[in-house]
């Protein structure tokens, strides 16, 4: 016999009194989840691989607009990093109840030139950072019984595309890896992702990629880039109640660029 669902009061979007981990915070989807869940309510520590100033920006930025932040640098392949950004973020007053993994880096290199040196980069960045934040994560929220883990991946980690086999298969691993810890932390946490389409960040830039690949990713239904901010919102939006019936999704705002 299933289990009726728990008495709850009206489902709310306030994330007053949560304390809110974010990964690469220093720009991007990162930058704009951080203040976005400030922006709600919660106490957040913006972490990226070092404290500089555009870091410090994203604080100055939520601490303008009346919300609470810190910055903490954490550089997320190395373990006792992670565990200490977790360990702090669980000393706020709080504690800590959100935990959201925006850092990556992205290589466009044809296959047979990438090195093991681009391989063991990006796949450490953008799929052992992610275990590793998601184990120092749950590690503290399950004892207590909750918490919401977001794990960021991308339309990519499903589409696949040319030059870029490191990035996602990385992407590809962080899908699998949110299922996975969704079914074994349900219902005491929350683990559900974002896989983003084409945003307008420094990462989508030609620093990255080749200019007829910038052209391709336009080539959607939207007809355009997406904001971090539009990111931002599905990040706030699972980090709610209002996503309480949410368990191993993988959200897209991606401008239809993958239904």
């Amino acid at each position: 016999m299933i289990d009726p669902a728990p008495p709850a009061g009206p489902l709310r979007l306030d994330l007053a009194g949560r304390v809110a981990v974010v990964t690469g915070a220093a720009s991007g989807i990162g930058r704009a989840s951080a203040i976005a869940l400030a922006a709600a309510g919660a106490r957040v520590v913006a972490s990226d691989r070092v404290d500089d100033a555009a870091l410090r920006d994203t604080v100055a930025t939520i601490v303008a607009a009346g919300g609470v932040a810190e910055a903490f640098a954490c550089d997320v392949t190395v373990r006792a990093q992670v565990d200490a950004l977790m360990a702090h973020a669980d000393t706020r007053p709080g504690p800590l109840a959100i935990s959201v993994h925006c850092a990556g880096v992205l290589q466009e290199k044809p296959f047979v030139d990438t090195t093991d040196a681009d391989w063991d980069h990006i796949v450490g960045v953008d799929l052992t950072g992610v275990f590793l934040c998601c184990r120092a994560a749950l590690a503290r929220m399950a004892p207590r019984g909750s918490g919401s883990v977001i794990n960021i991946a991308s339309e990519l980690g499903f589409l696949g595309r040319a030059q870029s086999a490191p990035y996602c298969a990385a992407k590809a691993g962080v899908v699998g890896l949110t299922r996975s810890l969704a079914r074994e932390f349900a219902p005491a946490v929350r683990v559900n992702g974002i896989a983003p389409g084409p945003i307008d960040t420094p990462m989508l830039s030609a620093q990255f990629m080749q200019p007829e690949t910038l052209a391709k990713e336009r080539d959607i239904p939207a007809q355009r880039f997406g904001r971090p901010d539009e990111v931002a919102a599905t990040v706030v939006f699972l980090a709610s109640d209002l996503a309480s019936f949410y368990f191993g999704q993988m959200l897209g705002p991606n401008g239809g660029a993958w239904m």
